[in-house]
C-alpha cells in the first residue's frame, strides 16, 4: 500500500547496501522527495533544505549519530530523527530518546511495516493542531 506523505526525509548511514534498501522501502511507501547522504556531516550541511525527517545511523564517522542528532536538534528541534542502527546496546536507544530521537529501530528489525507505522505516527502528530 502506497500514500503520499508531504515529507522532506533525509537518509543518513555509511553503509550504501543499507542505504538503498531503506530508500527503496521509502519510495515504496510513497516518500518522494528524499536525501540520501553517507555521513552525518553532509546531512547536517544540508539542513536548509528544512528535512521533515531524518532516518538516521548511529556509527558513522566523522560523527556518530548521537552528535548529528544534537546538532539537528539545535538546528531546529521539530525535525524528526529516527534511528535506524546496527546498534544493540541498552544505552545508546536510551540516550538518543532521552536527546529528542523520535524512535530507535535496530537495522535488522527494520522493515517497511515498522517504517510505515513510525511515518504514519508522524504524520499524524504534523496533522494535529497545536
Amino acid at each position: 500500500m502506497s500514500n503520499d506523505y508531504p515529507f522532506c526525509t533525509f537518509l543518513v548511514d555509511d553503509d550504501p547496501f543499507c542505504l538503498q534498501l531503506y530508500h527503496y522501502h521509502l519510495k515504496n511507501l510513497g516518500l518522494k522527495d528524499v536525501y540520501l547522504f553517507d555521513n552525518g556531516k553532509d546531512c547536517l550541511d544540508n539542513l536548509v533544505l528544512q528535512p521533515d525527517l531524518i532516518l538516521l545511523d548511529h556509527y558513522m564517522k566523522p560523527m556518530n549519530g548521537l552528535q548529528v542528532l544534537d546538532e539537528v536538534k539545535k538546528y531546529n528541534p521539530d525535525i524528526f530523527v529516527v534511528f535506524l542502527s546496527g546498534q544493540e546496546e541498552i544505552h545508546i536507544p536510551i540516550v538518543a530518546k532521552d536527546n529528542g530521537a523520535f524512535d530507535y529501530l535496530v537495522k535488522t528489525d527494520v522493515t517497511e511495516d515498522k517504517l510505515q507505522l513510525i511515518i504514519e505516527k508522524i504524520q499524524a502528530i504534523k496533522q494535529t493542531p497545536h
